[in-house]
């Protein structure tokens, strides 16, 4: 049977994590894992509920020397815990202090860290065992699940830990710390601050700081070289938040396409190359690129494109399976691509294409726009074939005619927003997306 580690092979006193300036070494996170599985059932699936990131950690390992996967949805209400719970019946909750399990029944984590046994090995988890199900929300609103497998999971962190090791001219991420704005229940963030500290070589900071003031004191009190783990929301809202930045050593960046003049803001003011993760939650993540070099997406080691446009299909690597991808590419080479949208974001009007993503790019480079969304209403809302794009706008500073008149200059006069409407803040998930499911319910509380 092929294995793969709990963690990364080699010395066992490597430091993973940080908490409140306490170094919390490999071995004593194979010690906490295991004894938070001796207390877990003999079966179930287990929902991790932990804010704290290296609690989060823990409840992963330790599902994994018990046998279970971990539940990884699109968010924790309740209505889709209670979707999991129809489809996972022996599901079941890790929660911190005062946290709802929603009904599940929950384990608590103990307070302290577990006993450090005199001999303690690296425990070998089966490659093939399925460490979690991602899911996302079906068009019936239940949450489809996609299965991970740990091998696969090791060798995807061990891919970008390597491609982000070489974006700061190192061998790997060996000694590097990491502060992360985004869940770790969410892909992105499971990969990119987790498994990449189990597996890429980082240390990563616990808290999940949100607030800009909060980022920069979990930055400071993180010793270099260490990267910052973000969103284009979180990014933008900290560049523009007037506070001082300290100097890092790589800024990491997904969830949204980056605009050029963003990244090149960030890398100034942090002294430090920011790199974009492409990704989808049926592959993982598959491309990295420096913004500021060009619209190039360079794949992960020995992941390979086929098909063009939207059909793309990623192969190889770490992604076992050929995975049809949900983006529209346009593939330079098997290793090259440049992202054109999402196929689901696309929009056709008077015989024009383009994506939302493309608009918001747009929208949200004009000079006193905060933070906006473009939205299509529903087809029944309008005349067959005649969309209606609309604007929201969170630009304290700009008027409609002034936004409308930016719009102007940058896109075709066809997706012009019908509507413009401002807006005190959009309805966004803890990792920056906006919901599509909440855009509706958003656009409804404001009679469009």
């Amino acid at each position: 049977m092929t294995t793969a580690p709990l963690v990364a092979a080699g010395a066992l006193d490597a430091i993973v994590a940080r908490r409140d300036g306490f170094a919390i070494s490999r071995r004593q996170y194979i010690a906490d894992a295991s004894a938070l599985a001796l207390r877990l059932p003999e079966s179930g699936a287990m929902l991790n509920l932990s804010v704290d990131r290296y609690r989060f950690a823990v409840g992963l390992g330790a599902a994994l020397l018990r046998g279970h996967a971990s539940l990884l949805p699109p968010n924790h209400t309740g209505h889709t815990v209670e979707r999991l719970r129809a489809r996972f019946g022996d599901a079941y909750a890790i929660v911190e202090d005062a946290v709802d399990s929603h009904g599940l029944p929950a384990i608590a984590h103990v307070p302290g860290y577990a006993a450090i046994p005199d001999a303690l090995a690296n425990p070998g988890i089966a490659a093939d065992a399925i460490a979690a199900h991602v899911l996302t929300s079906g068009s019936t609103g239940d949450p489809l699940p996609h299965a991970k497998p740990w091998g696969g999971l090791v060798a995807s962190a061990r891919a970008e830990g390597k491609r982000l090791g070489r974006a700061i001219g190192r061998d790997s991420l060996a000694g590097v710390s990491l502060v992360a704005t985004v869940p770790a229940q969410h892909m992105y963030g499971f990969e990119s601050s987790v498994l990449i500290a189990l597996h890429g070589g980082a240390a990563f900071d616990a808290a999940r700081p949100f607030y800009p003031a909060d980022i920069v004191a979990a930055l400071e009190r993180t010793p270099a070289p260490r990267m910052l783990v973000t969103t284009p929301f979180h990014l933008k809202a900290l560049l523009e938040s007037g506070v001082v930045l300290p100097r890092l050593d790589l800024v990491l960046c997904a969830t949204a396409p980056l605009s050029p003049q963003l990244a090149a803001r960030a890398e100034s003011a942090f002294a430090a190359p920011l790199v974009e993760i492409y990704g989808c939650t049926e592959a993982g993540q598959v491309a990295s690129r420096r913004t500021t070099d060009g619209p190039e997406w360079r794949t992960l080691d020995d992941v390979v494109l086929s098909g063009d446009g939207d059909a793309t299909v990623a192969s190889g690597g770490h992604v076992p399976q050929a995975t049809p991808l949900a983006d529209v590419l346009e593939v330079v080479d098997g290793a090259t691509f440049r992202l054109l949208g999402r196929s689901n974001d696309l929009v056709n009007i008077a015989g024009k294409r383009s994506s939302i993503g493309h608009l918001n790019f747009h929208l949200n480079a004009i000079e006193g726009v905060v933070d906006g969304t473009f939205w299509m209403p529903p087809e029944n809302d309008h005349a067959p074939g005649v969309a209606r794009l609309v604007a929201f706008v969170v630009a304290p500073a700009a008027t409609r005619e002034d936004i409308r008149a930016a719009l102007r200059s940058r896109i075709d006069a066809a997706f012009l927003p019908r509507r413009i409407v401002h807006v005190d803040s959009l309805p966004r998930e803890a990792t920056g997306k906006l919901a599509a499911a909440r855009l509706a319910a958003f656009a409804a509380g404001h009679r469009v």
